[in-house]
């Protein structure tokens, strides 16, 4: 399982969000290079980057700090937030991001999203399924919508996607533990589909749970900013 450390960026500085709430915000970093080599040091490879602002404006704005992280570490960055048009995405690969995530555009304009993932192919392109009560949450979690998940990941296999992130809203940001039932289920419905656990990690016993699950992979945020999980503790998976 790939342990894939989270970096949220407001202003070109590293935060934290509760619940998706740009009012529960903590600042961790002022310079998030300092917290990207901290996990390259600790021998993780990957790096999930969000730009709250973008997915906020719906257009890509921390642009400088995806180049920054990826031109000074080997980290394998994906990033999400704000991605909506075309020259925002040539935009981020050309940084130096591996892989983007789509979210809202996958519900508002999938016909966008569809062309990327047959021109980049399925392996540049995950696909941002976040969810409130299993319906999925869109434009940083600032709106809800009717979309029940498990339809909206059986659209989108059936399109070619290969790569999911799922962050449960409802648990992000708390350390109260993932949402491993949505996670079991994902896994039991779309069997070939690579899950990526994001939300409520609070500690390792939750971590090796989905590891156990054998999940692709699980985003850690919080719980390494907060000290309820250590750099060296997350080496055992190398991942």
């Amino acid at each position: 399982m790939h342990i894939i450390p989270a970096i949220d960026i407001i202003e070109g500085k590293a935060v934290r969000l509760t619940q998706g709430d740009y009012h529960q915000k903590k600042e961790y970093n002022a310079r998030p290079l300092e917290v990207a080599k901290q996990f390259e040091d600790a021998g993780l490879t990957r790096l999930h980057l969000v730009d709250l602002d973008g997915a906020k404006e719906k257009r890509v704005i921390n642009w400088k700090v995806l180049e920054l992280i990826a031109s000074k570490t080997m980290l394998q960055v994906d990033f999400g937030g704000g991605v909506q048009s075309d020259d925002d995405l040539r935009m981020v690969f050309e940084c130096g991001a591996k892989q983007v995530t789509g979210g809202s555009i996958a519900v508002k304009n999938p016909d966008v999203l569809e062309r990327w993932l047959s021109q980049y192919g399925p392996d540049k392109i995950i696909l941002g399924a976040d969810a409130k009560n299993e319906k999925i949450a869109v434009s940083g979690w600032e709106e809800g919508t009717e979309v029940w998940i498990y339809d909206f990941l059986e659209k989108w296999t059936e399109k070619g996607i290969q790569y999911v992130i799922s962050t449960d809203v409802a648990k992000d940001g708390l350390l109260e533990g993932p949402s491993f039932d949505l996670y079991r289920n994902m896994q039991d419905q779309f069997p070939d589909l690579n899950v990526i656990a994001s939300g409520g990690v609070s500690n390792m016993s939750d971590i090796e749970m989905l590891a156990d699950m054998d999940v692709f992979g699980v985003i850690v945020g919080k719980a390494i900013y907060e000290g309820r999980v250590t750099l060296k503790e997350l080496q055992q998976f190398n991942g």
